[in-house]
């Protein structure tokens, strides 16, 4: 299956709060989107691995993605080594995406920048036709995506661009919303934790609303890019 876009997050649920309402909205213009997830999330302090395996099903199937894998990296431990890039040139070579969304390029869990640079870097490397991958005993033709950018996660870092995304915020809400073992909780008896609270929850849509106003729509999502963006003309700026 070709996608048109594949997404890869460290965790379960970094998609779909980094740039759900974006994934939501190319899914409506009618492309083929895609998520793979690098672990289970088995280190959270809520929850479990298998918990999240049906919250992230439950949430891919309310943004209507046409697939998710789960690569089963170490949470907290995975690194960017050959044996892990090999792993996503792989899924590149799999689904052959025109663009790639992966995390932030810095952020307070250590594992979205460490996730950051192990994809960009294998989406590199994916192009490269000396480098030999199988999947299912079936060798894989090179192909390296001609877009990767990065979604902005806890950190309120400076986007190169913005999407709006004006209609569908409350699809991305209703798939983060899925994850409700990670996620606010008034009647929970589970330790507190930074992604916990009511502000986190709630920052999901003021975000959204600064970053529209700033381009002066409703909501908007905003993305950091490794190479200059390139306008056809200047009446195709919003």
């Amino acid at each position: 299956m070709k996608l048109d876009i594949l997404a890869f997050g460290a965790h379960p649920d970094d998609v779909e709060l980094g740039c759900g309402a974006t994934i939501a909205k190319e899914i409506f213009l009618g492309k083929k989107v895609g998520i793979v997830d690098l672990t289970r999330g088995e280190l959270g302090t809520r929850g479990s691995a298998n918990l999240r395996d049906l919250e992230a099903k439950s949430a891919g199937d309310i943004l209507g993605i046409s697939v998710r894998e789960n690569l089963r990296f170490a949470d907290g431990f995975f690194i960017n080594d050959n044996r892990h890039q090999l792993e996503i040139i792989k899924m590149i070579r799999k689904y052959q995406p025109e663009i790639v969304l992966c995390n932030a390029i810095d952020d307070r869990h250590i594992d979205h920048p460490k996730g950051s640079s192990l994809v960009s870097d294998a989406c590199f490397l994916s192009g490269l036709v000396k480098i030999n991958t199988s999947v299912e005993g079936k060798n894989q033709e090179k192909w390296r995506p001609k877009k990767v950018y990065h979604y902005i996660q806890w950190k309120n870092i400076e986007p190169d661009f913005v999407v709006d995304v004006t209609g569908f915020v409350e699809k991305k809400i209703d798939a983060v919303s899925t994850y409700s073992s990670q996620f606010y909780d008034q009647n929970s008896k589970e330790p507190e934790t930074p992604i916990t609270s009511k502000n986190f929850i709630d920052s999901i849509n003021y975000r959204a609303r600064d970053l529209g106003r700033l381009i002066n729509v409703e909501y908007a999502e905003g993305f950091t890019t490794e190479r200059y963006v390139a306008v056809e003309n200047l009446d195709k700026l919003i």
